[in-house]
């Protein structure tokens, strides 16, 4: 694919071979640095193991781009979404990881990852379009919006840890990307993360405690955490209500797989959806969170970071991703670079976080209006209202999510889960629809080139 200008007048880069060997490696890693903060978030916030989680982001990612040919530039980082499924079956012990019970959540969720494949299934044996149906723009651009937005209390959260390094991060970013010249321009997030992470090491803000004592090399997998170690152990009750506690948590993740790779679609300026096809991507994702659960790592997801860092630097090749991937596989043997990692401000984190997932918001309200989604019609002002105060109404709420017992087991769907199964059910049964599934639309414009107007 060649190189184009855009419609903002900047150069959209499809080979970043043509930048040279120096750049295209500086690239793949600040990709890299761009899913650290959340990627090693969640296994902080349930116990997994980092090294562990870094080793099967990269291995997911090298599997998603063999199983997608190597076309679709999405890294693959820890989900959020299985924050709670995680809670439920294996809540911390006074801060302490539930070493114990850690297996069993890992299992659910590694459940969950059949789902992917089924629908990756039923995709290849009736059709994208069938499916595709489901998720016109009125459905999929509030989701993207809201995934954005759920996200962001967290950036706050880390940013009022340290404002000055924060900000400091956030103007690094807006700066090189709006003033930058040549390489600046295209690696705004690195310098950010560099810029603040250094300043805060000089103002003494940062504790190297934990790099002192790690070591250079070791094993990213433990053997002990793993869903062998917890299979025929005659604990079955345990195993089923993983399952169920769990696997209800993938049909929001599913939908929010579809707005991700229409949101890279729509920043890319290339139909995945159609090429290399939507039960690809699902199969490479699913696939993923297997793989990574079944070994003690969190569930894969295509990550929005990564996503708001293509809309920045407007490089858009795989191989740069493929580089992250690799690059955050060979730092998963390096307990030290692990605790370099963990050593970085949370304000730092905060502050790169809050300008990525406003971008993922940015994408999702571009893909409403470039698909020219109709307002003045009720029924998508209503399908868009309720997705929107569902998801982040229900993620703000004390409760966090929608609780309810399936017999002794209680499952619980976040906000996002309700909002896109609200949406996508309204949307299937209000009359009006004005979006049909075509896959031969032509892609000049950039945007969910997955549905078309119907002709009045």
């Amino acid at each position: 694919m060649s190189d184009k200008t855009n419609t903002l007048g900047k150069s959209d880069i499809y080979d970043a071979k043509s930048l040279g060997t120096p750049k295209v490696l500086i690239l793949g890693i600040q990709h890299m640095f761009a899913m650290f903060g959340s990627t090693i978030l969640v296994p902080m916030l349930t116990g997994l193991d980092v090294s562990t989680t870094l080793l099967f982001a990269g291995l997911g990612t090298l599997l998603f781009h063999l199983l997608t040919k190597g076309k679709v530039p999405a890294f693959l980082g820890s989900s959020f979404a299985f924050l709670g499924g995680y809670m439920a079956i294996a809540p911390m012990m006074e801060g302490q990881p539930n070493k114990e019970l850690l297996p069993y959540a890992c299992f659910g969720v590694a459940c969950s990852g059949l789902l992917y494949l089924l629908l990756a299934l039923l995709i290849k044996l009736f059709g994208t379009g069938r499916v595709m149906k489901f998720f016109p723009p009125i459905v999929t651009g509030p989701i993207i919006i809201a995934i954005g937005l759920t996200l962001s209390p967290s950036a706050i959260n880390s940013c009022g840890s340290d404002w000055l390094i924060a900000l400091t991060a956030i103007l690094l970013v807006i700066i090189c990307n709006i003033w930058g010249k040549g390489m600046i321009k295209i690696v705004p997030i690195i310098i950010g993360v560099v810029g603040s992470y250094l300043l805060a090491a000089v103002l003494g803000r940062v504790d190297f405690t934990p790099l002192q004592n790690a070591q250079w090399v070791g094993l990213p997998i433990h053997w002990n955490e793993t869903v062998f170690s917890v299979l025929g152990n005659g604990n079955g009750e345990m195993l089923v209500t993983s399952l169920v506690t769990i696997m209800p948590i993938a049909l929001a993740t599913m939908v929010e797989h579809i707005g991700d790779v229409s949101a890279i679609s729509s920043t890319v300026g290339r139909n995945f959806i159609k090429d290399p096809g939507l039960h690809r991507t699902l199969l490479g994702d699913g696939l993923a969170t297997i793989l990574a659960s079944l070994f003690g790592g969190p569930a894969n997801t295509t990550y929005g970071e990564n996503t708001g860092v293509l809309s920045l630097t407007r490089v858009f090749d795989p191989l740069v991703i493929r580089l992250a991937a690799c690059f955050a596989i060979l730092f998963s043997f390096s307990p030290k670079f692990a605790a370099v990692i963990g050593c970085m401000p949370t304000a730092t984190v905060g502050g790169v976080s809050l300008v990525l997932y406003g971008m993922i918001s940015a994408v999702g309200v571009r893909n409403i209006v470039e698909t020219k989604v109709d307002f003045g019609k009720t029924r998508n002002v209503l399908i868009a209202a309720l997705i929107l105060v569902l998801s982040i109404g229900i993620a703000y709420s004390s409760a966090g999510a929608i609780a309810f017992s399936v017999g002794s087991a209680t499952i619980k769907l976040s906000g996002l889960a309700v909002g896109a199964l609200v949406g996508i059910f309204m949307n299937a049964v209000l009359p009006g629809k004005d979006y049909v599934f075509d896959e031969e639309v032509p892609s000049e414009t950039g945007v969910d080139f997955s549905v078309r107007n119907k002709e009045k």
